[in-house]
């Protein structure tokens, strides 16, 4: 099993002080679950609205090398909070030589970050044709816009079954994913507002591929062998009734795009609804 970093539980925020970069927010939590993987949460604009699965720009002030002056270093983070919470969390991969994450990965509590606050993305419910079964494909970090979603009360009123799939190489890799779902699973709340059983509707499929554990192999290998459908108990995805969403790293992205293709699904977008989504602009 992945060992997992001196950092495991969430920090304490320090006490907030008056922003000192353009759009800054304030960092309240950090935890560290491997080596390459951490969550962060950071205050609200009091004026920011997004729809659950979107992304915002993220960054740090970095100096320009030719003119010396600071600029901001963004990148684009989906949120992986719900569209309800007072606070915002995304979930982060740690590249050592990264621009960006070589030194976001050191944040604290207390630390500000810049956020542009003009959320965007496809992985919205706008975006797809109204359906009875929605497929969450994920590897790495691709699951932080699902992670928003999953706790959206109309996930669960648009569909009658939910199937996370989540990919990772090793198991601890993993945990944040496991974690949410079992979050979820307990969630008064949203048994209160959705009803009572929602939780046996959310079925979760987490797959390895290099670390043994219960089930391993890619997802769209599975897929192919019809091994996936066989452990669910379903049926291989139908235009007719299935929807997917689709967050991952650009080679995923493209394999299984493909095989929705293959499968008659069409590609959405917020102007033109479908049957399955890709969010292309992510970190992964």
């Amino acid at each position: 099993m992945t060992e997992m970093s001196p950092v495991t539980q969430s920090s304490a925020a320090k006490a907030p002080r008056t922003p000192t970069l353009p759009d800054a927010q304030t960092v309240t939590a950090v935890r560290h679950y491997t080596d390459r993987l951490f969550s962060f949460r950071v205050t609200r604009p009091a004026s920011l609205r997004f729809r659950s699965g979107e992304f915002v720009m993220i960054g740090l002030m970095q100096k320009d090398e030719k003119t010396g002056r600071e600029k901001p270093l963004l990148r684009a983070y989906s949120i992986a909070s719900p569209s309800w919470d007072d606070e915002l969390e995304f979930y982060s991969i740690k590249v050592q030589d990264g621009p960006l994450t070589s030194r976001l990965q050191h944040i604290e509590p207390g630390d500000e970050i810049i956020l542009r606050p003009k959320p965007v993305g496809t992985l919205v419910h706008d975006a797809l044709l109204p359906g009875k079964r929605l497929w969450l494909f994920a590897t790495g970090t691709g699951i932080a816009p699902f992670a928003s979603l999953l706790r959206d009360p109309q996930t669960y009123t648009d569909y009658e079954e939910v199937i996370l799939t989540h990919t990772c190489r090793e198991v601890g890799e993993l945990t944040y994913g496991s974690e949410l779902i079992e979050s979820i699973r307990s969630d008064e709340m949203l048994e209160e507002l959705i009803g009572e059983g929602f939780a046996d509707r959310l079925r979760y499929y987490p797959t390895t591929t290099r670390e043994e554990s219960p089930k391993m192999g890619r997802i769209t290998d599975l897929m192919r062998s019809g091994e996936v459908f066989d452990d669910l108990g379903v049926k291989p995805l139908e235009p007719g009734t299935d929807r997917a969403m689709v967050c991952g790293n650009l080679a995923f992205n493209l394999e299984i795009k493909a095989m929705l293709e293959e499968y008659g699904l069409r590609e959405g977008a917020n102007s033109e609804p479908k049957e399955y989504v890709v969010e292309k602009a992510f970190l992964d």
